[in-house]
C-alpha cells in the first residue's frame, strides 16, 4: 500500500469511528446571528469554546448589532473580552471587521471564502467554520489546534503548517464530510484525546487504527 492509499485507509477508519461517537455534531459556540458567530469564532483562537461562550453571553447583550461594534473603540471593546487570549488584538480586529462589513457589505457577513478572508482577523480556519456553520458551504477543512494535533497523531499528515495540513486532509476526506469532520475531531480531542494525553494510544480511534 502506497503512502496515499495508507492515509486514505486510515481516514476511512477515523471517519467511521467519529460518526459512531458523534452522529450529529454541532458547533459548540453559542450565537444568534451571523455576525455573532463571526465574533465568537474570532475570539475562539487559542481559547476554549467554554470561555468564549462565557464572554459572549455578556458581550452580545452589551453589543447587540454590528453597528454597536463599529461605533466603539478597540480599547473599550478589549475590556469586555479580556478573559480570552490575545484580547487586545482580537478587539482591534472585531472593530475593524464591523466597520468593513458595514462599509463594503451593507452590514451582512460575506458568504464566500475570498471575501471573508479579506476581513481583519479572519483567516481560512475562521472563514471555513463560519461558512460551514451558517451556509453548509465546504470550501475547505477548518484546522484548529485539535484538528492539527489529531491529524498528526492519527497519521493523516506529517505537517505543522495549517495550510499544508488542510491540503493533506482534503485529499483523503470526502468533501461532503469536511464540515462535520472538523466538529467531530474537535469534540473527540476534548473528550477522548486531549493535548495532555498526546502520547496515549488507548483512545478509541488509536485502538481502531492499531487493530488494522
Amino acid at each position: 500500500m502506497n503512502e496515499f492509499a495508507e492515509r486514505k485507509h486510515r481516514a476511512n477508519i477515523i471517519l467511521l469511528e467519529l460518526k459512531k461517537l458523534f452522529p450529529k455534531p454541532t458547533i459548540a459556540l453559542r450565537y444568534h446571528t451571523e455576525w455573532e458567530l463571526l465574533v465568537a469564532v474570532i475570539l475562539s483562537a487559542q481559547c476554549t469554546d467554554k470561555k468564549v461562550n462565557e464572554v459572549t453571553a455578556r458581550l452580545f447583550k452589551q453589543y447587540p448589532t454590528v453597528q454597536s461594534y463599529a461605533r466603539t473603540t478597540p480599547a473599550i471593546l478589549a475590556e469586555h473580552v479580556r478573559q480570552v487570549g490575545l484580547y487586545k488584538t482580537k478587539a482591534k480586529h472585531i472593530v475593524a471587521t464591523a466597520q468593513m462589513i458595514l462599509r463594503d457589505h451593507r452590514g451582512i457577513v460575506p458568504n464566500n471564502l475570498a471575501e471573508l478572508t479579506k476581513l481583519p482577523g479572519v483567516g481560512r480556519k475562521t472563514a471555513n467554520v463560519v461558512l460551514g456553520a451558517l451556509h453548509g458551504i465546504a470550501d475547505g477543512i477548518a484546522v484548529d489546534t485539535h484538528v492539527a494535533r489529531l491529524a498528526r497523531k492519527f497519521g493523516l499528515t506529517a505537517h505543522h503548517d495549517p495550510r499544508k495540513i488542510e491540503q493533506d486532509l482534503t485529499e483523503v476526506i470526502p468533501q461532503k464530510e469536511w464540515i462535520d469532520f472538523t466538529h467531530r475531531l474537535i469534540l473527540y480531542g476534548r473528550q477522548y484525546s486531549p493535548a495532555r494525553k498526546r502520547e496515549d494510544t488507548s483512545d478509541p480511534i488509536s485502538r481502531a487504527l492499531d487493530s488494522e
